[in-house]
């Protein structure tokens, strides 16, 4: 078998990019204020018509610190934040960490039986949220540990202008909180600060846990992932490494979610540990998007590809000037290859000389632990490892590790990867693995193999594959080759249950703009794809959509599909037919 060795690309094709980084030994909010004292007048980040430096955020953050020591939290204890991208949760954040708790990101939308399980789940005993979604929290903190409840509003941190123009719209709908309500009110939290004096900084270590954001993991299952001081921070020196243009200053539009590790970690600490400067952005649209990278003159924007295919179709970007952009940056969701030619046009033809860049990355290692480099891009290839981050492919399930070109299960090591999965021992050995080499490894369950230039090239997800008679079809790669057709917006392919096959392919279709729903347009793409695709892997079927469930980040959200596909069959069918109809 040939022999694999350990590839740095970044070093070999960047030259001055390092294959080995010294990270910051601190906490988190012991990295952001460094960058504090080094540049106090700096913006931090802008938030609806206000802006807010470096300096300022240290003392806001140093004041709901005081005020979650007076209120009894200490060391080690987790505090949930259920809020959009704001000023308060970023306060809220970095304080948490600097009395040395565990903050527990969750989405502010989760239904509330979701919320009793997060809070329970991490045995918080502190919430925060918005003054939109106290019900849904006060509904089920008798279920829970929770002994306080903090309420906050998006509109207290808004300009006057934009406060006025809320209070007439989207704020006369926020039903009116009772006077005895048993909650804290942020202002009166943020008063609780003048009953603390001193002892309310707690020292944490690198390695001490920080943060938990709740993932499906490898198996699928809602578990919570204990992340580190130094998993934070680590991420953040190894982007910037991977970025050489980025500069003191430089914005990044802050427009995917806190709970979500390619939101907080990416567009939130990577900035404000390295000196750069968000665009905080609460809740958005393409268009919305769109306005807010012209109008900010953005450097760096983050998204999935459901984004971008919508920013793509926006009328609004005719005459737009993207010059400002020195990375676009995609995640969360394979890119096609057929979207990111889309997208490398659009930037160009809008006067911007850079192309999109894919990542690959798991909660378990934060986020992004991949990314293409800016000047050398392979098609169908994810990229390369950060500096310090290694990649291998194994036979899965296993530590034999496969040649260059041979397909396998990603496995990844560096010092992003988690402590652990909160409550979870058994998950956690099998997810996380030490190998003869001394490395801890992460079993990603993902699929995909390595060129013989460390470019790695992801296939699929394990756990995303569908069976049909013996064959194992994945449908990423399907969905590459529908969206290539010149009808074709996006699709989404499922396994449907049947009792012959086990599993029979099923696509889903959104149409271009210009494009008519017709049995014509469905027979021109089934043509297309038996051009494209094997007998055995052939839709059976092909459903057009107006639009594609999405999960709350913006990812189509297959399981869906495939759930509305099982409720049409009977189960009496089923059981007649005597065959496994796998869920």
């Amino acid at each position: 078998m040939e022999k694999i060795t350990a590839k740095t690309p970044w070093k070999d094709y960047l030259g001055d990019v390092p294959m080995h980084l010294e990270y910051f030994e601190g906490s988190m909010f012991e990295a952001v204020e460094a960058i504090a004292k080094k540049y106090p007048n700096n913006v931090a980040f802008d938030f609806m018509g206000r802006s807010t430096t470096y300096s300022k955020l240290i003392e806001e953050v140093k004041k709901c610190a005081k005020a979650l020591k007076t209120i009894g939290v200490r060391c080690g204890d987790r505090v949930t934040i259920a809020m959009p991208n704001c000023p308060q949760a970023i306060y809220m954040f970095y304080a948490i960490n600097l009395v040395g708790g565990i903050a527990t990101m969750i989405h502010p939308l989760s239904a509330e039986k979701e919320i009793e399980f997060y809070l329970n789940d991490s045995q918080s005993v502190t919430a925060i949220t918005l003054d939109q979604f106290y019900g849904k929290f006060e509904n089920i903190r008798h279920n829970t540990k929770v002994v306080n409840i903090i309420i906050a509003s998006v509109k207290d941190e808004f300009s006057k202008p934009i406060k006025a123009g809320y209070m007439l719209t989207e704020g006369r709908k926020i039903q009116k909180i009772p006077d005895d309500a048993p909650i804290i009110r942020w202002k009166d939290f943020i008063r609780l600060e003048r009953c603390c004096f001193y002892n309310y900084s707690v020292e944490r270590k690198a390695d001490d846990p920080a943060v938990i954001l709740y993932s499906g993991g490898t198996t699928g299952t809602t578990k919570g992932i204990v992340l580190t001081n130094k998993n934070f921070n680590a991420l953040g020196q190894q982007i910037v490494a991977a970025n050489p243009m980025f500069r003191i200053g430089d914005k990044m539009l802050a427009a995917m979610p806190l709970f979500h590790g390619f939101g907080l970690g990416v567009c939130i600490h990577t900035m404000l540990s390295q000196g750069g400067r968000c665009i905080l952005v609460p809740r958005f649209t393409a268009k919305s998007y769109a306005k807010l990278i012209t109008k900010y003159k953005c450097n760096f924007i983050a998204g999935v590809p459901t984004l971008y295919e919508a920013l793509l179709r926006l009328p609004s970007m005719g005459n737009a000037d993207l010059s400002s952009l020195k990375g676009v940056f995609s995640g969360g969701d394979s890119l096609s290859v057929e979207l990111k030619k889309k997208l490398d046009k659009f930037l160009y033809d809008h006067k911007c000389m850079i192309q999109v860049r894919e990542g690959y990355g798991m909660t378990e290692t934060v986020t992004a632990c991949c990314l293409t480099p800016p000047h050398m891009f392979k098609s169908g290839s994810i990229g390369v490892p950060f500096p310090d981050t290694y990649i291998k492919i194994v036979r899965p399930g296993t530590t034999a590790e496969l040649p260059y070109g041979e397909e396998g299960e990603i496995l990844l090591a560096g010092p992003t990867v988690m402590k652990e999965y909160l409550n979870h021992p058994e998950e956690t050995a099998l997810t996380l693995q030490q190998h003869a080499d001394g490395l801890t490894w992460v079993y990603s369950g993902d699929l995909g193999y390595m060129d013989n230039e460390g470019f790695i090239y992801f296939k699929g997800r394990a756990k995303r594959m569908i069976i049909s008679s013996g064959y194992n079809i994945y449908p990423g790669q399907l969905e590459n080759i529908i969206d290539s057709h010149k009808y074709v917006q996006m699709s989404c392919v499922i396994g449907v249950p049947d009792p012959y096959k086990i599993q029979k392919v099923k696509a889903f279709i959104m149409l271009k703009p210009n494009v008519e729903p017709s049995e014509q347009a469905k027979q021109e793409i089934l043509n297309f794809c038996k051009k494209h695709i094997a007998k055995y892997a052939m839709p059976y079927d092909i459903e057009f959509r107006d639009d594609m469930p999405k999960t709350l980040v913006g990812k189509v959200a297959y399981r869906q599909l495939e759930e509305e596909e099982l409720n049409k069959i009977s189960p009496e069918a089923t059981q007649a037919e005597n065959e496994p109809v796998p869920v």
